[in-house]
């Protein structure tokens, strides 16, 4: 069972980056708009005409909820986000840059042993208002394997992406002596890897793993992201995922 796309459901080094706090970047996005926001950024919208996102028409065929693409209402929509896969991912456009951004949540991850009761347990979280998403909490293994991976056509292009895990750390919590590795491996590219000391992270709170950079691949194919860690043999409890997020870098 090595490090690649197993899954029991038949599935200079960079340091730790000052990313955007959590709150601002998925929350937002996430957020129902109410009546009198969305006239104010439809107001915005219709001031110049905007052509439709890269990659537009591809990535909606993935949508929960379709948009008419000709909408007034289109572009205050996806720059709060629209989810896709039955709210497996959300994309969303990022209002100043006009770059795509996606959050995948823990059920479209691949993360051995998830579907064994005795290792792993779904739960629901709220993602905004009275919408929710599952997220994956850690029970009990010594076999911590998470992949991820997104289509490299649906960033925009010239637009450096930052990958990073959402994950919150639980009591009880227990054998993490060893540090997790995070690898990024993106088309035609040199493989990325980092260490994260989980012990070192606050607790009951999400926070971010940073996995590391994509920056125009020279290769189309996928991006492949992980979190992984099986050497050390400790039995592991105290982790929750809630997925993984891919947004331009600031």
């Amino acid at each position: 069972m090595g490090l690649g796309w197993s899954q029991q459901e038949g599935e200079e080094e960079e340091g730790p980056q000052q990313l955007m706090p959590i709150e601002r970047a998925m929350e937002k996005p996430m957020e129902k708009p109410t009546e009198k926001t969305m006239e104010k950024l439809t107001e915005k919208a219709m001031a110049k005409p905007k052509k439709l996102p890269h990659n537009y028409q591809a990535i909606m065929q993935e949508t929960d909820s379709p948009l008419e693409a000709k909408s007034e209402n289109l572009y205050p929509r996806l720059h709060y986000g629209v989810f896709l896969s039955h709210k497996r991912k959300k994309y969303w456009v990022d209002e100043q840059s006009g770059h795509n951004c996606f959050m995948l949540f823990a059920r479209d991850l691949l993360i051995t042993w998830s579907e064994d009761k005795r290792y792993w347990h779904w739960d629901r979280v709220k993602a905004a208002g009275d919408v929710d998403v599952e997220v994956a909490v850690l029970l009990d293994v010594c076999w911590l394997e998470v992949h991820g991976k997104l289509d490299s056509s649906y960033l925009s292009p010239g637009a450096k992406y930052e990958v990073a895990f959402v994950v919150k750390i639980e009591e009880p919590f227990y054998g993490w002596n060893v540090p997790v590795t995070l690898r990024l491996l993106c088309p035609g590219e040199e493989v990325q890897e980092r260490k994260e000391i989980l012990q070192d992270k606050p607790k009951s709170q999400w926070v971010e793993l940073y996995v590391g950079d994509v920056a125009n691949p020279k290769q189309s194919g996928e991006i492949q992201f992980s979190l992984f860690e099986y050497q050390d043999g400790r039995w592991k409890r105290g982790l929750i995922i809630k997925g993984a997020i891919i947004r331009p870098k600031k």
